[in-house]
């Protein structure tokens, strides 16, 4: 057993190195790409890293995700990173304390290098990773990235050991640096988004150019966080993740066109608002490889037919997965290519408790 132990912990260990990064409101490619760009011009500067605790105990990785992957299961030969946007006003706040109002889930193909997002909705309820429930973006709240990663295990049943978080404020400076990115505004967005322009600029104590027009434009630091804020149009919070991932495709765009010296500048204004834990070894290996990665599908959980999107739990207006397990076999399909799989025992039991609650 053993044997078999340490053996899986090398596997995983080589996988690591083969990890790409992502920073947005959420987290993008150019977040490995800065970081290295960095290394290579000799700054002393390094992201805000932590020394995460990756025991698959620790971080309730389930006892049956972990033997799937020893055995060569399906999600054998993937690397899934959580993507974490928070509403952090000061630097310690990336590391606690903020709700994470953005979360996704990255998961890497490490053999063709296809990337498929899927945003886990923020008020989605579900278990926070220490027997209690609530919306699962509090769970950064409480503990951090470490609760925040075994809440997302627990109730996935994946093995995420891997986190990058950044602010707006970090959004915002990774997309001027850029020079923008492309957006098509829509005309119910238009009557939004300098509305959360006045709030974010209030907050980072800086100004702001209007949207004047709808259309497919190219859109400022502040301009295109405050896009991907935008809530209060049809669909909701479901809309404004789809705009989130469609910001992550935007730098992703831009950053594959930016050259080693636009890279270098835009880490140097952001890398104070970045934390993660992967280290710098694992991302200097990852320099020639930075064009081989492509976001390739993206989706949201739970899935709009197994969902009550305006379901009432504790006497507030939740996101409730109407069958968790349902939704969690519809992941581990999307991400993995997984036509059979069956959930674990922790994600059934989770599932119960979810629908007994919802029936008092």
């Amino acid at each position: 057993m053993a044997t078999k132990r340490t053996s899986a912990r090398r596997r995983e260990a080589r996988q690591k190195r083969k990890i790409i990064i992502f920073a947005v409101e959420v987290v993008i490619i150019l977040v490995m790409i800065i970081v290295l760009a960095a290394f290579l011009h000799g700054t002393d500067k390094r992201p805000n890293v932590t020394e995460l605790d990756d025991d698959p105990e620790k971080l309730l990785i389930p006892v049956e995700v972990q033997k799937q992957e020893e055995e060569g299961g399906a999600m054998h030969g993937y690397m899934n990173v959580a993507l974490f946007g928070v509403d952090a006003k000061t630097d310690k706040e990336l590391f606690k304390s903020s709700r994470s109002d953005s979360i996704m889930v990255a998961s890497i193909n490490l053999e063709t290098g296809d990337i498929k997002l899927v945003s886990v909705y923020r008020d989605t309820y579900l278990n926070l990773g220490n027997d209690t429930y609530d919306k699962c973006n509090s769970a950064y709240s409480y503990g951090g990235a470490q609760q925040a990663l075994s809440m997302l295990n627990t109730n996935l049943d994946m093995n995420i050991k891997t986190f990058v978080t950044v602010g707006y404020k970090g959004l915002s400076e990774i997309i001027d640096g850029l020079g923008g990115v492309w957006i098509d505004v829509d005309n119910a967005e238009l009557q939004h988004i300098n509305s959360y322009q006045i709030s974010i600029a209030e907050v980072l104590k800086c100004s702001y150019e209007p949207v004047t027009q709808s259309g497919y434009q190219k859109l400022n630091g502040i301009q295109a966080t405050a896009y991907c804020r935008i809530r209060y149009t049809a669909g909701n919070d479901f809309k404004r993740a789809e705009r989130q991932r469609e910001v992550i495709k935007a730098i992703e765009d831009q950053a594959k066109q930016a050259d080693l010296s636009t890279l270098t500048k835009v880490y140097q204004s952001a890398i104070d608002d970045v934390y993660t834990n992967i280290d710098e070894k694992d991302i200097m290996e990852l320099l020639g490889h930075v064009n081989d990665y492509r976001i390739v599908d993206e989706n949201g959980f739970p899935q709009e037919d197994m969902r009550d999107g305006d379901a009432r739990m504790k006497g507030r207006s939740v996101v409730l997965p109407t069958d968790l397990e349902s939704n969690v076999v519809w992941l581990h399909r999307f991400l993995f290519a997984d036509e059979a799989y069956e959930v674990s025992s922790e994600v059934q039991s989770i599932s119960r408790k979810i629908n007994a609650e919802y029936q008092q």
